[in-house]
């Protein structure tokens, strides 16, 4: 609007003022928006030109992905790509079996199988494709990548479809000469691109305070010219004759008419005062925010992880400084504290505990209790083994002994269940030694190495039958191939939390096979045998306690006639295109019952390195870590004892749904009474925790407090009337710990803190299960791990592990804070101080609105002279180094305050852009009233203005360095850059005239002025009177009122640089990792000191008693002290 005001008559200023800075921002973001569009195009025309073989009469025709219709059959070769949503038709295999690679939609390189309907294996070659004519009945397209409902009708039959005849675009076809397919969804109908498309906008809290920032400088910008406006009013007037306004004269200049000229003269100090306003603010920043990510974040080899060749990724630019001001962590535990590599480690068998190991969890707890346990790597037995998914030591059930035990039986059906419910795929040679796994997750893959190691070994699966070589079953040494028919998988989710299979023995004795979490298989149990359930419940509260992951396991034989009529309902079911997984549930739920118990596994998922040191730095920064897991209670609170999250000086409170009165309930077996219970139990613990909470920071404020609370108890905590409750509490914990919880549940707990707290959250995970938490906070993390990519793709930031958080968030993080807080504030204080020396001006010119500055100099003004130096303040500024930022967390907690743009921190940097400008517009014009050239004349408007706006742009960089906490050989370059960017220009610009602009003004303006010494005083003192209140304020503020940062600069300004101190303590000890980033760190490169004044300050007492969690207020009187102390040193040295 301000553009187009520029072009009319009424403006006072050229139309390049305004127009020039905006076609040099919009530029540059046109530029960086078509480099980015034009990446797309050329990506998206490489994708739709790419062939597929369609079937065109009797043969197959290569045609592009853009021409595919909904209904065309087409041919995929192996490792090809589907090119839309397939209905596999028949494949190359046997038995109408393919395998593809799902990387592409969820990270996971681990095959899966799909499976043809019986119906339609035949359709291989073109000439039987042809004659296939069938009609598909399906879902409307939606996002959902692992469910599809639909119906084949061939010849009057109704074959329902699953899951497993779809092929998503995006898949790879592997292990499979060709499969044949008809297209169901194309285009953005199908599911990957459907799924790209709800993706959430996140902006950072910065930003939206820089809103109001902006809002606030339109309503100065509003408040100047309604004051120029009235004043305007007010002066004119006929008795001023020497203006000539008497008779026709302008509308804007018409005493007559005060109205009108109060009006017209709004609209024209609009636009000359419109430079208040930074344009190019927010076109700085996302530079800056572009090249931190893609240099600093992507390139650091802190957290570059080796092993997995994985380095960081920025993912979005837009939240750089938002993990500056992290106060709340969400994190899930398995894959993202620990390292998601399974390992089978002891067992329970009808009721007898078997495994000798020492798991790390009961390592650390024991040194918590003082009990010293040495390391037993030495002392296993001959018959242990360790291998990926393995590490089982007990010679009772290995190499065929469990035939000895007083179970035999048990175990056997314990092992077959570990070998046959489960939906691994076997790859390579069929030998134990040779054959690999591919498995949905790691514990499944480490269930069937248990399988294999105790001697039943699965070695082959087709889509009906599982091959296992079973040994020492019929007698010592013996060794059989069974093949075990699947009848039907009941699929595991996160909602049933189990698995079952039914399968057919070679002797016709059919079975159901089940494992789940405990919890859900002890619901299904059948009556009787109390004394083996006790004892197994027992055996998982140890397993718990020693931090590792257990499932039960239980089976249930079937006649044929039960599994007739149960098999009917599940097919019926399946064929259902309305809620078929909730009536799959159902039925499930009319099998899966009755069960007798096995036994139970449990898996060991070790600690990921440095997690412990990595919480207490983040802790020690004012951050807190909450974790949620679907874990048990006694497994979560062990995690968090070796995390520590907890220890043993922590108060905990542990609210559970396994209480005596709860319990009594579900006895009981009435549903609406259950849930009136655990709400009053619920409700009831709140309240009284949180009064205990309360008092507890009071009487003893430095003990810290946890709270503990399970999935069950959770829903209803989260209920509308408890919530309040529950955020009072937990805002009081440092840490809490949330057991059994779902992925919704682990939204709504990140939500409530975000919405319900205000305060800025990250979320961090690795699986599908954490997307949703990690899309409701503030910023989302995804891992890099071992359960696929889902995590990483919904993410902002994505790093390979939790360790790195440290320096993600302590490091970048603070940084991008406070270089943003410092080119933010800079923008506002130079666009202020500029316009205000026009605002004074206008009260020399009876507020007619005419300008002070030469248009080019006012266009130019952001985008040349003072536009490079922020920049690289805001690419390079370091407080502290790294090392420092890492070992003094306490700096973090200043980001958390908001320090550093506080409305405080604007108003001190406006008051100096208020003083400036005064200075610069009253001591020039006041000192150049007398003043003359060297031709006599004395200086006119554009000579004062040039002279003003010199010091201006001195000025205003100066102040940028002053500024800086450190400085390089670019801050340097930059600064004297703008400087004698301007001179350059100006000298250029004053000596040519044309007559299409109003250059008249200022030709030879400089040319005279540097001929008087006038101007040369002038650009000397001016600049040094108007930056030495900057100076006095930073004096004072860091002598007497010292921020964290500078205390740590002042303490370590002496120390040599940090990377000419490393010494290279024992190569032999150096990892290759570690070597290599010694290396580089030895390299040269770009020293910087500390600017400032490097005073004594009296804040050091406070700030270090305050690590060691003793608090001192700060004492100014100190500096005499501390001064004659340091020259009582001096003397003694």
């Amino acid at each position: 609007m301000i553009s187009i005001l520029s072009t009319t008559p009424i403006s006072p200023v050229h139309p390049v003022t305004n127009v020039v800075p905006l076609s040099l921002v919009l530029l540059v973001s046109l530029i960086k928006e078509a480099f980015e569009d034009w990446k797309r195009f050329q990506n998206d025309m490489s994708i739709n030109n790419a062939h597929v073989d369609i079937l065109q009469g009797q043969r197959w025709e290569s045609t592009p992905w853009k021409r595919l219709q909904v209904g065309d059959i087409v041919r995929i070769k192996q490792d090809g790509y589907f090119p839309a949503d397939l209905l596999f038709l028949s494949s190359t295999n046997p038995d109408g079996v393919c395998y593809i690679e799902t990387a592409n939609l969820d990270g996971e390189t681990n095959l899966k199988i799909r499976k043809a309907l019986e119906r339609t294996w035949d359709f291989v070659t073109p000439e039987k494709a042809s004659g296939f004519k069938g009609e598909v009945q399906c879902e409307q397209p939606n996002n959902s990548l692992y469910t599809f409902t639909g119906n084949l009708i061939v010849d009057k039959q109704t074959i329902p479809l699953s899951p497993n005849q779809l092929l998503l675009r995006g898949c790879s076809l592997r292990n499979t000469e060709y499969i044949v397919g008809a297209v169901i969804f194309t285009g953005h109908e199908t599911k990957v691109m459907m799924n790209s498309m709800n993706v959430p906008s996140k902006r950072s809290t910065l930003e939206k305070k820089l809103d109001k920032l902006i809002l606030a400088l339109f309503a100065t910008l509003f408040s100047m010219c309604v004051i120029g406006a009235i004043g305007s009013g007010v002066f004119i007037n006929e008795k001023y004759f020497y203006l000539g306004l008497r008779g026709k004269v302008e509308d804007q200049f018409n005493p007559k008419n005060r109205f009108v000229v109060t009006i017209l003269t709004m609209f024209t100090l609009l636009t000359l005062y419109s430079t208040i306003i930074p344009i190019s603010l927010y076109v700085s920043i996302e530079m800056i925010k572009f090249i931190q990510c893609t240099q600093f974040i992507n390139n650091d080899l802190h957290m570059y992880h080796a092993e997995s060749d994985t380095p960081a990724l920025a993912r979005t630019s837009n939240l750089n400084e938002e993990l500056g001001q992290i106060e709340y962590i969400f994190s899930d535990k398995t894959g993202t504290l620990t390292r998601n590599l399974m390992e089978f480690f002891k067992c329970s068998i009808g009721g007898e505990m078997y495994g000798t190991g020492i798991t790390e969890i009961e390592k650390g707890g024991a040194e918590r209790a003082g009990i010293k346990i040495d390391d037993d790597e030495g002392k296993r037995s001959a018959s242990a083994v360790h291998e990926k998914g393995f590490n089982f030591d007990d010679a009772r059930i290995m190499c065929g002994a469990w035939r000895n035990e007083p179970n035999p039986e048990a175990c056997k059906e314990f092992f077959r269940c570990l070998a046959i419910c489960h939906t691994v795929l076997p790859e390579g040679e069929e030998t134990p030694e040779k054959i690999t796994y591919q498995a949905a997750s790691p514990d499944e893959a480490a269930l069937v190495a248990a399988a294999k190691n105790f001697g039943f070994f699965f070695y082959r699966r087709t889509p009906t039958t599982v091959m296992v070589r079973e040994s020492h079953v019929e007698r010592m040494g013996s060794i059989q191939d069974v093949p075990y028919e699947i009848l039907n998988v009941l699929e595991f989710n996160s909602t049933r939390k189990r698995q079952s299979v039914v399968c057919r023995f070679p002797n016709g004795r059919m079975v159901l096979y089940c494992k789940g979490a405990d919890n859900v298989v002890y619901e299904r149990l059948a009556d009787g045998n109390h004394v083996m359930k006790k004892t197994s419940r027992e055996h998982l509260e140890q397993f718990g306690s020693a931090g590792l992951r257990t499932l039960c396991l239980a089976y249930r034989d079937l006649s044929r006639e039960q599994y007739e009529i149960w098999n009917e309902k599940f097919v019926q079911a399946k064929s259902s295109l309305r809620d078929r997984d909730k009536k799959l549930d159902e039925v499930a739920e009319l099998i899966e019952k009755d069960l007798i118990l096995i036994g139970c596994t449990a898996i060991e998922d070790k600690l990921q390195e440095g997690v412990p040191t990595c919480i207490e730095t983040l802790s020690a920064a004012g951050i807190k870590i909450w974790v949620l897991t679907g874990d048990k209670m006694e497994t979560a609170i062990n995690i968090a004892y070796a995390c520590s999250l907890v220890n043993n000086d922590t108060k905990q409170f542990i609210i559970s749904s396994e209480t005596d009165a709860i319990r009594e309930a579900e006895d009981r077996g009435d549903p609406v009474e259950i849930a009136r219970v655990i709400k009053d139990s619920v409700k009831q613990s709140l309240k009284s925790f949180h009064e205990e909470a309360r008092h507890s920071l009071i009487s003893t404020p430095e003990r810290k407090m946890a709270l503990i609370i399970d999935g069950r108890c959770l829903m209803y905590a989260l209920d509308p009337t408890l919530r309040v409750d529950l955020l009072g509490l937990s805002l009081i914990c440092h840490s809490v710990v949330c057991c059994r919880v779902s992925p919704l549940q682990k939204a709504q707990v990140t939500s409530l803190v975000k919405k319900g707290a205000r305060k800025i959250t990250l979320s961090i995970g690795d699986g599908a299960n954490d997307v949703s938490m990690i899309q409701a906070a503030h910023v989302g993390i995804g891992i890099s791990g071992q359960e696929g990519m889902q995590a990483v793709m919904a993410s902002d930031f994505a790093i390979a592990q939790f360790r790195f958080l440290t320096d993600l968030l302590l490091v970048h993080g603070r940084w991008s804070y406070l270089r943003l807080c410092k080119v933010i504030t800079y923008f506002f204080y130079k666009n202020l101080t500029f316009t205000l020396t026009q605002f004074w001006f206008t009260f020399q010119t009876g507020f007619s609105g005419q300008r002070f500055y030469d248009d080019w100099n006012q266009s130019l003004y952001n985008v040349i002279f003072t536009a490079l130096p922020v920049i690289i303040v805001g690419l390079f500024d370091k407080d502290v180094s790294a090392s420092l930022s890492k070992r003094y967390p306490q700096l973090y907690k200043e980001g958390i305050r908001n320090s550093f743009f506080k409305w405080r921190v604007i108003a001190v940097w406006g008051f100096f852009a208020f003083y400036q400008s005064i200075v610069f517009f009253y001591f020039t014009a006041s000192a150049s009233r007398h003043g003359q050239g060297s031709s006599g004349k004395i200086l006119g408007l554009w000579d004062v203005s040039t002279m003003a706006f010199s010091c201006v742009v001195v000025t205003v960089n100066l102040r940028l360095l002053m500024a800086c906490n450190s400085i390089t050989r670019w801050h340097y370059i930059s600064v004297a850059g703008s400087i004698v960017a301007w001179f350059v220009f100006i000298f250029i610009y004053s000596a040519i005239m044309t007559s299409f602009d109003r250059q008249e003004n200022v030709y030879f303006v400089i040319y005279v002025l540097m001929s008087t010494f006038f101007f040369y005083l002038t650009l000397l003192l001016v600049p040094i009177i108007a930056l030495f209140g900057d100076f006095l304020y930073l004096s004072i503020q860091r002598w007497l009122f010292p921020y964290d940062y500078q205390i740590i600069q002042e303490q370590h300004r002496d120390e040599p640089h940090e990377y000419s101190r490393v010494q290279l303590p024992e190569t032999s000890h150096l990892s290759p990792e570690e070597a290599r980033s010694y290396m580089i760190s030895m390299l040269p490169r770009e020293s910087s000191k500390h600017t400032g004044f490097a005073f004594d300050s009296p804040g050091y007492e406070s700030f270090f008693a305050s690590q060691q969690g003793v608090g001192v207020p700060h004492k100014a009187w100190d500096v005499a002290r501390r001064a004659s102390m340091k020259q009582q040193r001096a003397g003694k040295s």
